[in-house]
């Protein structure tokens, strides 16, 4: 019996009985367990260790001096459901217990019991504690939509969330890919945080933001004389990022001479400045990103081979706004409030136009662009709810469809099925691509009696992009 539960982490376990014999008793029949064990004799210090050193599980007797173990077990409750509680009661008790368990107790013991008998239950609630927060850990890894800075639940950014914590922690290099605006530096001061070098300095460069000719001296810094201009020795970002992380931000668009230079700093970790004879050492963590496809810029000649396998350890590509769902809502609402809040407006809601637009949009500038739009309505606008109305070009020229998909024609068994008939105004017989796939849709749902995930199979797209575009197609019908 011992040894099955070895295999259960540690855990401390509150003995709340106000008999000393008993106690003395119980806590010899726990002494072989691996758990560490306090006692205490009155409900009011049961309480006020919850406050202070709350235990995973407590053994609770019903009959205390000061409080009723009911009341007791309600406070517990309070103030932690995921508390195992263990009722002892007589057995002239046992209905109490009942109701004990009716109110959220985990299991109840009848006087007098044995070591055997105790052990078993201390295990089972020791297990039910350990799947609990197996299961709470899984849910806060799936179910979160912030991170860091980050606002987002759907699917992608939840992998981008596992991968960050768990390169955070170690030493390797970490290449960042996405298109603008879409939180490269964000991602990499994210995996600083969450690492051991949070305490220490993080140093973004950007390589397309310095003339080409001072990049080196931005990077690995110089010494006075170097070259004109340089009236003082000078750190370079390699050097004030000793002890923490370097991020080099856009690193595509460093000279090809210089990026030899660069392996050799993460080769050797030594530093040398411009226009000096000597090297030192720095520990830094080194963290990359650009909006290139960094293989293509490979082949291509414009990006070292042996630096890119050198930074290529753990990749992190970081998903287009267009791809990401209704996070654009969620980072839509979030953002909204706080620059309401900042230039002292009212806005607290987007319309369901705004919504609709905002889904049907590309966001090609991503997360910087949809921003920018939202500061451009809070600046020149006020209300609580923010319209279509308030949209600044190009985002007030979108039309998101506002017509309602046609249900598919019935066809009899083993009858061909034909084309809808086309909703144009064009002489061509060409329609607009939304009508297009609004009726793809809705035959592929019509041939499976509304099984979403069979229609996307037979389309060949995610189920999840059917529901978003169901909903879409729902908000913009009149009356929705």
């Amino acid at each position: 019996m011992v040894e099955a539960l070895t295999a259960v982490s540690r855990q401390r376990v509150l003995l709340v009985e106000d008999t000393t014999p008993l106690a003395r008793l119980y806590e010899q029949y726990m002494a072989a367990l691996p758990f560490d064990v306090q006692h205490v004799e009155t409900g009011a210090d049961a309480v006020a260790t919850l406050r202070d050193q709350p235990p995973e599980i407590i053994v609770l007797d019903l009959k205390l001096p000061d409080m009723d173990g009911l009341e007791v077990l309600r406070a517990i409750r309070d103030h932690d459901p995921s508390i195992a509680v263990v009722i002892i009661t007589a057995n002239g008790s046992v209905g109490t217990a009942v109701d004990a368990m009716r109110a959220g107790a985990f299991d109840f013991l009848v006087k007098p019991f044995s070591a055997d008998r105790l052990s078993v239950t201390l295990r089972n609630a020791a297990e039910r504690n350990k799947l609990g927060r197996i299961v709470r850990e899984f849910r806060r890894d799936l179910g979160r939509d912030q991170f860091h800075g980050f606002v987002g639940a759907c699917d992608e950014m939840q992998a981008v969330y596992r991968v960050i914590e768990t390169v955070a922690s170690s030493k390797a290099s970490v290449f960042i890919t996405g298109e603008s605006g879409t939180g490269k530096e964000l991602a990499a001061e994210a995996i600083h945080r969450s690492g051991p070098r949070r305490s220490g300095p993080f140093v973004t460069l950007n390589c397309a933001a310095i003339p080409k000719d001072l990049l080196e001296s931005e990077i690995f810094g110089h010494v006075k004389g170097a070259f004109t201009g340089a009236t003082a020795d000078r750190a370079g970002a390699a050097q004030q990022a000793n002890g923490g992380t370097l991020f080099l931000d856009e690193i595509g668009e460093m000279p090809y001479d210089l990026q030899a230079k660069l392996l050799r700093f993460l080769q050797t970790g030594m530093v040398q400045p411009v226009g000096a004879a000597r090297t030192e050492k720095v520990d830094v963590r080194f963290v990359a990103a650009t909006n290139r496809d960094p293989l293509i810029e490979v082949q291509a000649g414009r990006f070292r081979e042996d630096l890119y396998y050198r930074l290529y350890v753990v990749p992190i590509h970081l998903p287009p706004l267009r791809e990401r769902g209704d996070d654009v809502l969620l980072i839509a609402r979030h953002i909204l409030a706080e620059l309401s809040a900042e230039e002292g407006r009212r806005f607290s809601a987007l319309s369901p136009g705004v919504e609709a637009v905002f889904r049907s949009y590309d966001w090609p500038g991503n997360v910087r662009q949809l921003i920018n739009v939202l500061r451009n309505v809070v600046v020149l606008h006020d209300g609580e709810t923010m319209t279509a109305d308030m949209l600044p070009p190009p985002l007030n020229n979108v039309r998101p469809s506002l017509a309602p998909a046609s249900p598919p024609p019935t066809h009899a068994e083993g009858s061909p099925e034909t084309a809808p008939a086309a909703v144009t105004d064009h002489d061509d017989g060409l329609r607009p691509l939304w009508q297009v796939e609004k009726d793809l849709i809705m035959r592929a749902l019509a041939r499976f009696d509304n099984d979403v995930p069979k229609a996307a199979t037979l389309l060949e797209i995610s189920p999840s992009t059917i529901y978003r575009k169901l909903q879409l197609w729902k908000a913009d019908m009149p009356g929705a």
